[in-house]
């Protein structure tokens, strides 16, 4: 078995880039009735310039609140949304500049496994005629019979075996996890270049998450096949991914290896978030900490850190002045934070304490 958290590690220049975005960005405009002549245009920045790159066989991992930009992002990716600025790049091409068949060639190579595999499926079609619809639209298979053969083997690949005792079933005729593996094989039917996943188990029973997420492994290590994973679940995330991005109102404000980000977490939303995991122990000292307040709009966004009006660490006339970049604390770990080195700094303390 390939040890990916190995791979995940090796110089960028050994992994082929599949995706490079850069500075994206999303605002929808509200429309406010009749006074929406009388001034400047109110947006909703749902992403607000975002950076990374997608390699192949990788898991990245979008985390944050409800809100914080993780689906509109996935979206973007997949072309459901059309940017506002900033860049998509695969395969040398911008895709926010497709259209026509070059748009359709585009989605080929990209699926989206979406969340709730109850309205993901249309409920009048067949297993056989879900999984089939994709290689009439793209004009796959010469034969029928070619087709059939292509959906009986994504229906082995997501794990339903025998692949024929589903094909003539429909959606109520199968369980949550049985449904979001229809899902997961109309998304592999057509081998693409990479799947966005939002928030794939999120409504699912506990007890067949694991299963799921199994296949979602086994699936990226047998095509390798990068997966945007987004959840709000950062125990989930550390499972399933590769690296984790943490987003909070539109902006990526901690991202790198997962096993640093969850161990070495130096971005106060980060430790809040890690701390608030459960842990199964009834020893366990629970260091929570605590962040107030709501999420402020992402239509009246604070000035400088976005962060600052719930951080136990902000100062005034620095955080609520200045916006900190997201930069390189550490190898492969980024920060936005302007005491992003000075946590770095304690950790590195309290370990050498410890030793």
């Amino acid at each position: 078995m390939v040890n990916w958290r190995v791979v995940s590690k090796m110089a960028e220049d050994d992994r082929k880039v599949i995706v490079k975005v850069r500075n994206l960005k999303k605002y929808f405009e509200l429309h406010t009735g009749m006074f929406k002549f009388m001034g400047e245009p109110i947006y909703v920045k749902a992403v607000d310039g975002i950076s990374f790159d997608l390699h192949e066989g990788e898991i990245i991992g979008l985390v944050g609140e409800s809100g914080c930009g993780k689906t509109t992002t996935g979206r973007l990716l997949t072309r459901l949304e059309d940017p506002t600025d900033g860049s998509v790049i695969f395969e040398g091409k911008d895709i926010a500049k497709l259209k026509g068949k070059d748009l359709k060639w585009y989605r080929r190579n990209v699926q989206m496994i979406f969340q709730d595999p109850y309205e993901s499926l249309n409920p009048r079609f067949t297993v056989q005629k879900t999984i089939m619809e994709p290689l009439i639209i793209h004009g796959i298979g010469e034969t029928y019979d070619d087709k059939v053969e292509m959906v009986i083997k994504a229906l082995e690949d997501a794990g339903l075996r025998p692949a024929e005792e589903y094909l003539t079933r429909f959606p109520h005729e199968l369980s949550g996890g049985q449904r979001q593996r229809v899902a997961i094989a109309r998304a592999l039917v057509l081998r693409p270049q990479f799947i966005v996943a939002d928030e794939p188990v999120s409504m699912l029973d506990v007890s067949i998450r694991a299963g799921v997420m199994n296949l979602m492994l086994d699936l990226r290590e047998k095509y390798k096949i990068p997966f945007i994973f987004i959840t709000h679940d950062i125990a989930v995330a550390r499972y399933m991914s590769d690296r984790i991005a943490v987003m909070y109102l539109g902006k990526v404000v901690e991202m790198g290896e997962t096993e640093e980000v969850i161990f070495n977490h130096l971005h106060p939303y980060t430790r809040a978030l890690i701390s608030a995991v459960p842990v199964p122990d009834p020893e366990h000292k629970h260091g929570r900490v605590e962040i107030k307040g709501e999420i402020p709009s992402p239509i009246n966004l604070p000035p400088g850190c976005r962060f600052w009006p719930r951080c136990p660490y902000a100062q005034k006339g620095l955080c609520d002045k200045k916006e900190p970049p997201l930069k390189e604390v550490s190898p492969g770990h980024f920060v936005a934070c302007h005491f992003a080195e000075r946590f770095l700094e304690e950790e590195q303390g309290e370990k050498t304490m410890e030793i």
